[in-house]
């Protein structure tokens, strides 16, 4: 950190500088410490900008990179054996199974964020058009995740910042009027859990394209040399990290997830709302160590799940 002078109109303003390197980007904070200061006042002012300077540092850390080890062959064969082993098909779902799995999805992914709309309801909302007594954006957001299932189906994009808005967009078109929009200046995100701590800090809103734009890059280096679970757990682990939008960051995540999937011929999953809190803690679990085995768990869990609804369903 150095002290910066500047001769404006006669007088001396100084400032706090410093470079903190990313990669190839370099990031500059300045703090400005006041004008025709005497060497007292100067070493006391530049105390509580080191400080400053340090917190907004450590904020810029929060974010790591996105799974910057290698896996290892042995690894990489493990999870492909699992994948080989899933008690679901992909080309095996029908249009009717795909209807299920859509309003099964739509429930439990915005039951997740607060939604008032029970499975029934749901379902009535999407086969039938029928409309609950019910908050009018609940029911616009579930008609949203219905058409972003839909939208992922047909696709052929796996990831990019156009297409995480696009997913933005569908969700919640008549909803949010930030629909399709990234965090603007000064738009942070901090999720408080129910004890009142900070359960995950996002990303700080000047990095966000940083950030989707090195996620993505670790896709396109990956997509051909690891599994699919793998690379969907990353990724959606990841995007969770960054929070890139005010709010609907979950749900989008969750989409997100699915196209991933999907993109590479493996069935869709659906997050049960009753699984939210061990949900919550595979996120935190590579958030804080970058370990994807409670998430890669999870989902062999909620394919399980999806398994026995379908075939339920089928015999009925």
């Amino acid at each position: 950190m150095h002290i910066e002078k500047r001769n404006i109109d006669g007088k001396v303003k100084y400032f706090l500088a410093h470079s903190y390197r990313e990669g190839k980007k370099v990031h500059k904070f300045r703090k400005y410490l006041g004008v025709d200061l005497k060497s007292s006042k100067l070493k006391e002012r530049r105390k509580i900008a080191e400080k400053l300077i340090l917190e907004e540092i450590h904020k810029y850390k929060i974010i790591k990179n996105p799974l910057d080890v290698e896996l290892s062959a042995k690894e990489i064969k493990s999870i492909e054996k699992i994948e080989k082993d899933l008690p679901l098909r992909i080309k095996h779902l029908s249009e009717k199974d795909w209807e299920e799995f859509s309003e099964l999805f739509t429930y439990n992914t915005n039951a997740i964020e607060g939604s008032r709309l029970n499975k029934r309801e749901v379902r009535d909302l999407l086969e039938k058009d029928k409309w609950p007594d019910k908050s009018k954006e609940d029911i616009a957001e579930a008609f949203g995740v219905d058409e972003a299932i839909r939208f992922i189906r047909t696709t052929k994009e796996h990831i990019s910042i156009d297409l995480i808005k696009k997913i933005h967009k569908i969700v919640f078109k008549n909803s949010k009027g930030f629909a399709g929009k990234l965090r603007k200046k000064g738009e942070e995100v901090v999720v408080i859990d129910s004890k009142g701590h900070v359960a995950h800090e996002g990303a700080p809103q000047t990095r966000i394209n940083y950030l989707i734009k090195e996620l993505v890059e670790w896709y396109n280096a990956h997509k051909n040399k690891y599994p699919g679970l793998i690379l969907t757990a990353v990724v959606h682990n990841q995007f969770e990290n960054i929070h890139p939008f005010a709010d609907g960051n979950g749900r989008v995540g969750r989409i997100l997830l699915n196209n991933i999937l999907i993109k590479h011929n493996l069935p869709p999953i659906n997050i049960d709302l009753k699984n939210r809190i061990e949900y919550y803690r595979t996120l935190q679990e590579y958030e804080k160590n970058q370990n994807l085995k409670p998430t890669i768990d999870l989902f062999l869990k909620e394919y399980k799940a999806l398994k026995k609804i379908l075939s339920s369903r089928k015999k009925k």
